[in-house]
């Protein structure tokens, strides 16, 4: 299981930064806000909390807001190859645009990221049920999981940057997960223009845990163009398979020969529409790709980067897969942001995780939290322009 504190990752978070600059350029610094972290009131949920909205800036001008909803990141804010500042995310205007719904924009998830079968898994010989919402299965955590709860943020400073500590905790059999699950995530914006993300957990009862992050991305700016002709590489030699309804089928594919050979850079767009099986059964991309390291440290995952615009993403994370979700569900009912539509495929989802159903994979890493363990994980979302 995952036993690490944070500050095991120390040492590994300072080289893995510092040899990623060769292939990018610095942006430019402007000047920082008067506080590092603004405080605005949005409203107040049905249940009666008041919503915040938190906006922290970098000293480089990159800037995210969250609110206490879901632990929702609204924006985030980057410079592309010109200077120009402009929205990576997809989101919406208003609180009740979130309250009413949204596909998981910007959300944390949990208490089980990804699709569990049939609802259902068992611990101990103990067989828990689940909310069945998406299609006969049990999807991000249920109908009421992590995104649509009240989170209680903190600003604090993190090695000096600009940082939230959200906290929540999941009570005993809260969706039918078992145990009470005391949650907690930082979020931190870097003067090296990255955002770390970091998830620690414990429970009182053994329980799952799969906890992410499900901003969608689009490097374009304020959702300009679709993410086909964005250019990633994956760091993976295999995925994992899943049937017409998204459920692992057990096996695990190499990408060899694939559609899902990311190992070069290669479009979002140039193979989506093949009529490869997997490609069918997922609408184009919704798989976990398994990263070639394995163990908890933290390593390069994924890369993106946008011809046009410059702007340049490296993923890095102590999670052994990556869910790269294409937005294939998004159908122009969403509006968001400056009352844009949001269709298919206009942004994308990168999901640190462990692999969807684990709960009844036997081969699959293990997803089980013990009473005395501590559940922590790390990604980093790294910007520049190339």
């Amino acid at each position: 299981m995952r036993k690490l504190h944070l500050i095991l990752f120390t040492g590994l978070i300072l080289s893995a930064f510092s040899c990623r600059k060769e292939e990018t350029t610095a942006i430019e610094s402007i000047p920082l806000m008067e506080e590092p972290v603004r405080i605005d009131s949005l409203g107040v949920m049905p249940s009666g909390e008041m919503i915040n909205q938190y906006t922290l800036t970098n000293r480089k001008g990159i800037q995210m807001q969250v609110i206490n909803y879901g632990g929702t990141i609204t924006s985030l804010k980057t410079p592309d190859k010109a200077g120009t500042m402009e929205e990576v995310v997809l989101g919406c205007d208003s609180l009740k645009d979130y309250l009413d719904g949204t596909p998981f924009f910007g959300a944390l998830v949990g208490r089980y990221g990804n699709r569990i079968a049939k609802g259902k898994f068992t611990l101990d010989g103990k067989t828990y049920s689940l909310a069945q919402n998406n299609n006969g299965n049990h999807i991000h955590g249920g109908l009421k999981g992590f995104d649509k709860v009240y989170w209680h943020i903190q600003p604090l400073s993190s090695e000096g940057d600009p940082a939230l500590r959200l906290t929540y905790l999941s009570k005993d059999m809260e969706e039918g997960y078992p145990g009470n699950l005391s949650v907690e995530v930082v979020y931190a914006l870097t003067d090296n223009n990255e955002l770390k993300i970091d998830y620690t957990a414990t429970t009182d009862r053994k329980t799952i845990i799969n906890l992410t992050n499900h901003s969608y991305f689009n490097l374009s700016g304020n959702a300009k163009r679709n993410v086909l002709d964005h250019e990633v590489i994956i760091y993976a030699d295999k995925f994992v398979p899943v049937d017409e309804e998204l459920i692992p089928d057990g096996s695990i594919a190499q990408v060899d020969g694939t559609p899902f050979d990311f190992r070069t850079p290669v479009t979002i767009g140039a193979r989506i529409d093949n009529d490869h099986p997997q490609l069918v059964n997922g609408r184009g991309y919704d798989h976990c790709w398994i990263l070639r390291s394995g163990s908890e440290a933290l390593k390069l995952g994924v890369t993106v980067h946008d011809p046009v615009s410059g702007r340049y993403m490296q993923m890095y994370t102590t999670e052994p897969g990556v869910q790269l979700y294409t937005g294939n569900f998004l159908n122009g009912s969403e509006v968001g942001k400056g009352g844009v539509a949001y269709n298919k495929r206009d942004g994308f989802c990168l999901e640190t995780e462990h692999f969807p159903d684990s709960p009844n994979q036997n081969s699959f890493p293990s997803v089980v939290l013990s009473p005395g363990e501590t559940y922590h994980t790390q990604t980093v979302y790294a910007f520049s322009v190339k």
